[in-house]
């Protein structure tokens, strides 16, 4: 009996190396995914590297999935990615080849746009558009362009809708015809900010 119970302890050893050595493996191939794209000074994945990844990807740079990307590292700074933020997020995704990020997309989105998760991504996507450190607000065209690609995913009509209306008459409201046939939140959003105007 002595030698089986050791059979199973060095078995499960053996299992356990096993399972480290696939992890290490899979966090070796993470890796040097990053490093393809990092700049060699920084030591980060910069602008120009997400440009050549969006590339690999066959994803315009400004897709919300990029954001979303970004979300799921939990990156802090637009437009960088750092080897630690890399690895939590395409750990996560169980991604460590541009194929097996591309086919993580879907999943990503399903993710994002549940509501618990869509309420933490929201306010994310604005603090990460944030320069800046201390700045504390976007300008109007880029939070136009977020709210765009934000609430696009679960709002589009309404959003597109806000957004033309934003882009002509902001922030004079002297032409809005409430009788119209606008959606009910851009006649609420006008209100309130006629309310708040003084």
């Amino acid at each position: 009996m002595r030698r089986s119970s050791k059979k199973s302890s060095s078995s499960a050893a053996a299992a356990t190396a096993g399972t480290t050595r696939g992890v290490s493996k899979e966090i070796e191939r993470i890796d040097q995914l990053f490093y393809t794209y990092a700049d060699s000074s920084s030591g980060m994945i910069d602008p120009e590297g997400i440009e050549t990844l969006c590339s690999h990807l066959e994803v315009p740079h400004t897709d919300v999935r990029i954001l979303m990307l970004a979300w799921k590292m939990g990156c802090e700074k637009q437009g960088y990615f750092t080897l630690d933020e890399w690895r939590s997020g395409l750990k996560a995704l169980r991604a460590d080849t541009i194929n097996k990020l591309k086919k993580a997309f879907p999943e990503l989105v399903q993710e994002v746009t549940r509501p618990s998760n869509f309420q933490d991504f929201y306010p994310y996507a604005f603090r990460y558009c944030l320069t800046e450190d201390k700045k504390k607000c976007i300008e109007i065209p880029v939070a136009c362009e977020l709210l765009n690609l934000v609430l696009g995913l679960q709002f589009r009509p309404q959003v597109d809708k806000l957004v033309n209306y934003l882009k002509i008459n902001f922030p004079s409201l002297d032409n809005y015809d409430s009788d119209l046939a606008w959606p009910l939140i851009l006649d609420n959003f006008v209100e309130w900010l006629r309310e708040n105007k003084s």
